[in-house]
């Protein structure tokens, strides 16, 4: 149960990225727009990236336009000071001075949302060919580092080890029979003998 509510909010989380970031190009109504230059500033910086969204723009709102009679893919990102949807009045945040173009509803791409800062200039710092020629530099010196001989070692399983099953079992150590101890009954003379002829013979020697 907790997994198939994961799955829902995670699957939902897509959709709502998706339709929110969804490009203008394709159908959309969003549009990125990587800032260049100082005019917005403290708003914005050279090097941020503006996702913009399509609707009505208001005095106030900083917007994304098409600087009329202008043909190709300039944009200007600057706030509405002034105007009417029939041709708004534009002006840099850092600027005093007044924007030379009067664009109407139709020349603005969308009006900004979110700020996401310096992004841009990750993106320059990755398509470096010094950068890329570092990252390649990196993992060949991680893929020739020394792994070490411990993790290869095979663990020792515990309790007492037994000798292999083709290997004979050592002979018994054979005593000599110089070491077998003598009988403790020795064979001792007879006392109390009462043989006449014995003792006569032994008189005489």
């Amino acid at each position: 149960m907790l997994r198939a509510g994961v799955s829902v909010l995670f699957y939902g989380a897509i959709a709502l990225a998706a339709w929110f970031l969804w490009p203008t190009s394709l159908g959309g109504c969003t549009t990125m727009t990587v800032v260049s230059g100082h005019s917005m500033e403290p708003t914005f910086y050279t090097g941020d990236i503006v996702l913009a969204r399509c609707g009505q723009p208001a005095v106030g709102d900083i917007v994304v336009y098409s600087p009329p009679g202008i043909g190709g893919d300039a944009r200007i990102i600057h706030r509405i000071v002034d105007g009417t949807p029939d041709g708004w009045t534009l002006q840099g945040d850092n600027n005093d001075f007044i924007d030379a173009f009067t664009p109407t509803d139709a020349d603005v791409v969308g009006i900004a949302k979110i700020r996401i800062p310096k992004l841009a200039l990750l993106g320059s710092a990755l398509t470096s060919p010094y950068v890329w020629c570092g990252m390649i530099a990196l993992s060949l010196a991680l893929l020739m580092w020394p792994r070490n001989d411990d993790e290869d070692a095979a663990p020792v399983s515990g309790g007492s080890a037994e000798a292999p099953e083709d290997e004979a079992p050592a002979d018994p150590v054979e005593q000599p029979d110089s070491l077998a101890l003598p009988s403790q009954k020795q064979d001792e003379p007879e006392l109390g003998a009462t043989d006449p002829d014995a003792l006569q013979e032994a008189a005489r020697s």
